[in-house]
């Protein structure tokens, strides 16, 4: 079976419309879960990594992996840039260092993206139970 495609990316995050009214449902609200757990992504990045809307893909960086869902970006062309919205799924990949002003780097991190149709996204509670589980 061949190499499944891996794409270089820069992925941003930040805050989105949708992520702050399903916060307003509750950060354990379906809503919510459903408004952070998904990945922006150009169009033409999808073809070639031959992914749909909706289906999942592992977006990794220096500092982590995450299982979310693609989604089509309504604002592309943006090719090799992907974006994320705040939430526990974005704080798995974003460098957790400060640099001394108490905030972390959300914009300009490089990563890969890749299918990942036989892993889950997983719920908030397993995301957390895995990032901060006791040794």
């Amino acid at each position: 079976m061949g190499e499944k495609p891996k794409l270089r990316v820069t992925l941003l995050t930040g805050r989105t419309i949708e992520q702050g009214v399903g916060k307003e449902h509750g950060k354990s609200s379906k809503e919510y879960v459903e408004s952070v757990s998904v990945c922006y992504m150009d169009p033409e990045d999808m073809k070639k990594l031959g992914v749909k809307d909706k289906t999942n893909i592992q977006v990794s960086t220096a500092f982590g992996s995450v299982v979310v869902k693609a989604q089509k970006s309504l604002r592309a062309p943006h090719p090799s840039v992907i974006f994320i919205p705040y939430g526990p799924w974005a704080n798995v990949i974003v460098d957790p260092e400060t640099h001394g002003i108490g905030m972390p780097s959300f914009k300009g991190i490089p990563a890969t993206v890749e299918p990942a149709p036989e892993k889950p996204v997983l719920g908030l509670k397993e995301l957390l139970e895995l990032q901060f589980r006791k040794g």
